[in-house]
């Protein structure tokens, strides 16, 4: 297992993805994406098209956890968001930046051959 971590000052996906490639991991699992971000960009589908995505930015921090995968060298992440008064969001996460604390992603390489 490779510990990917996001710090203060980056945004979560262009990180994980400079991280992974320095690890060397093209394809694999991230079974546990844990931390708080500052603001980020989530989509989810309209009910009458699931081809379509429906992008909604926030600017407030959050509690962030989440799962995702590694393909091809392209981070693919779905996370559940929690804000201030017990509200949590879910869905795609299109971008999120890291501010004051950090993002840690578990991650799991798929073996080669």
């Amino acid at each position: 297992m490779k510990l990917l971590s996001v710090k203060p000052g980056e945004e979560v996906i262009d990180a994980l993805t400079r991280r992974a490639a320095e690890e060397g991991i093209t394809n694999g699992a991230i079974v546990s994406l844990i931390g708080a971000v500052d603001e980020c960009a989530i989509s989810n589908m309209p009910a009458d098209d699931a081809s379509t995505d429906i992008v909604n930015e926030y600017r407030q921090p959050f509690e962030l956890s989440g799962t995702g995968e590694i393909r091809d060298g392209k981070v693919h992440v779905h996370v559940v968001l929690g804000r201030e008064g017990d509200v949590a969001l879910a869905g795609h996460l299109h971008r999120a930046r890291v501010e004051t604390f950090f993002v840690h992603a578990y991650t799991l390489p798929l073996q080669q051959g």
